[in-house]
């Protein structure tokens, strides 16, 4: 029990933050824009990453369709840590892979939660 509450925690807690995350890249301010601009990015990046992530917890909210936000988040947070540390931003870097070790650690629960069920059911996990 106490193992389900922590998924769901965890679970909800990423569909908090990327949402949080994609509000404040639509709406960037002054400074963030100023970080797009230093790491080499057009003027309109922060448009995108905003929509990226907006998209990644609609679909992270919806268990059809949870595995495909938590990839999506998954290359969001890989790409953050990868241009973080392409310019020495190493202390920035970590938050992003922490978020990054979380959504890995949700999407691998989820498919082992989906295939005891599905071999307890004695159907195949990829039905």
């Amino acid at each position: 029990m106490r193992t389900f509450a922590l998924r769901t925690w965890l679970s909800w807690g990423l569909v908090a933050f990327f949402v949080f995350a994609g509000v404040l890249n639509i709406v960037a301010p002054v400074s963030l824009q100023e970080d797009y601009a230093r790491w080499g990015y057009p003027t309109w990046f922060h448009f995108a990453t905003g929509a990226l992530e907006l998209t990644s917890a609609l679909l992270q909210s919806r268990r059809t369709t949870s595995w495909a936000g938590l990839t999506l988040g998954m290359l969001i947070m890989a790409s953050a840590v990868a241009t973080l540390s392409l310019h020495r931003e190493w202390t920035h870097a970590v938050f992003p892979a922490l978020i990054l070790a979380a959504l890995t650690f949700t999407l691998i629960a989820r498919s082992r939660r989906l295939k005891t069920g599905a071999m307890a059911n004695g159907t195949s996990p990829s039905h």
